[in-house]
């Protein structure tokens, strides 16, 4: 991996978290969200469910209609359909479990906006399961912006939403975004956008293992030691005292 000294690095600005996984506790729910939506759809008779859950584990992150697209053969048709029995399968489960954060993710986002900098959340599902989690968590004043793939372009790993939340939100330089999430795709995301720092973490869908062979600066035991992890780096610029 390619190291640079503190010298070369640019402050952070702008943090660009990922949301299941990352922010938003998981707990298996997309996962049976798929399943729900394959069954729903037909997508699930295209292939093995064991096989297809082993590809929805790998493309953990990345955008739901370039899941389904593969596990319906390529049939944009059918993978459209099935993304939005996903979404509905989604709001269900959220409906019958409620949402929950990461412990200490919401105290976690504070502490980043406190030390001066943007908090953009980032997530594979489409506006309306991502606006019910905000909602749900009550974090609508928390961030300052949310981002699906239908805002950016394309989903990850394509860079498109860091440099959507860069553009969005005035960040002076690629170099000046930090990233964070719990899979392989977001690191990839973060690597191709030229983020100055790129961080896995613990505790979602990719182990330390998977996530290290992506490439980040850092793999955290989660993202409430983020803050930290950046100071300790020297990219945080001293916030005056109020």
């Amino acid at each position: 991996m390619t190291t640079t000294t503190p010298l070369e690095l640019a402050p952070i600005e702008l943090v660009v978290l990922d949301m299941a996984g990352t922010t938003v506790l998981d707990d298996g729910v997309v996962e049976e969200a798929f399943h729900r939506a394959a069954v729903r759809t037909g997508v699930a008779e295209r292939m093995p469910w064991a096989e297809a859950l082993d590809y929805v584990r790998v493309t953990m992150g990345q955008s739901k209609i370039d899941v389904f697209t593969h596990l319906a053969d390529g049939d944009v048709v059918a993978a459209e359909r099935a993304t939005a029995a996903f979404e509905g399968a989604y709001a269900e489960i959220v409906a019958e479990q409620g949402v929950t954060e990461i412990p200490g993710a919401a105290d976690a986002i504070q502490g980043l906006k406190d030390a001066g900098l943007t908090v953009v959340l980032t997530t594979g599902f489409a506006p309306v399961t991502r606006d019910v989690l905000i909602a749900g968590l009550g974090w609508q004043g928390l961030v300052d912006l949310a981002l699906s793939p239908v805002d950016a372009g394309r989903g990850r790993p394509a860079p498109d939403l860091v440099l959507t939340a860069l553009i969005r939100t005035q960040a002076s330089s690629v170099a000046a975004v930090a990233v964070a999430g719990d899979t392989v795709s977001d690191v990839e995301s973060g690597r191709r956008a030229g983020a100055g720092f790129v961080a896995g973490v613990l505790t979602g869908a990719h182990d330390r293992a998977a996530l290290e062979a992506a490439g980040p600066d850092a793999v955290l035991d989660d993202v409430t030691v983020l803050r930290d992890t950046l100071a300790a780096r020297g990219l945080l610029r001293a916030v005056p005292a109020s």
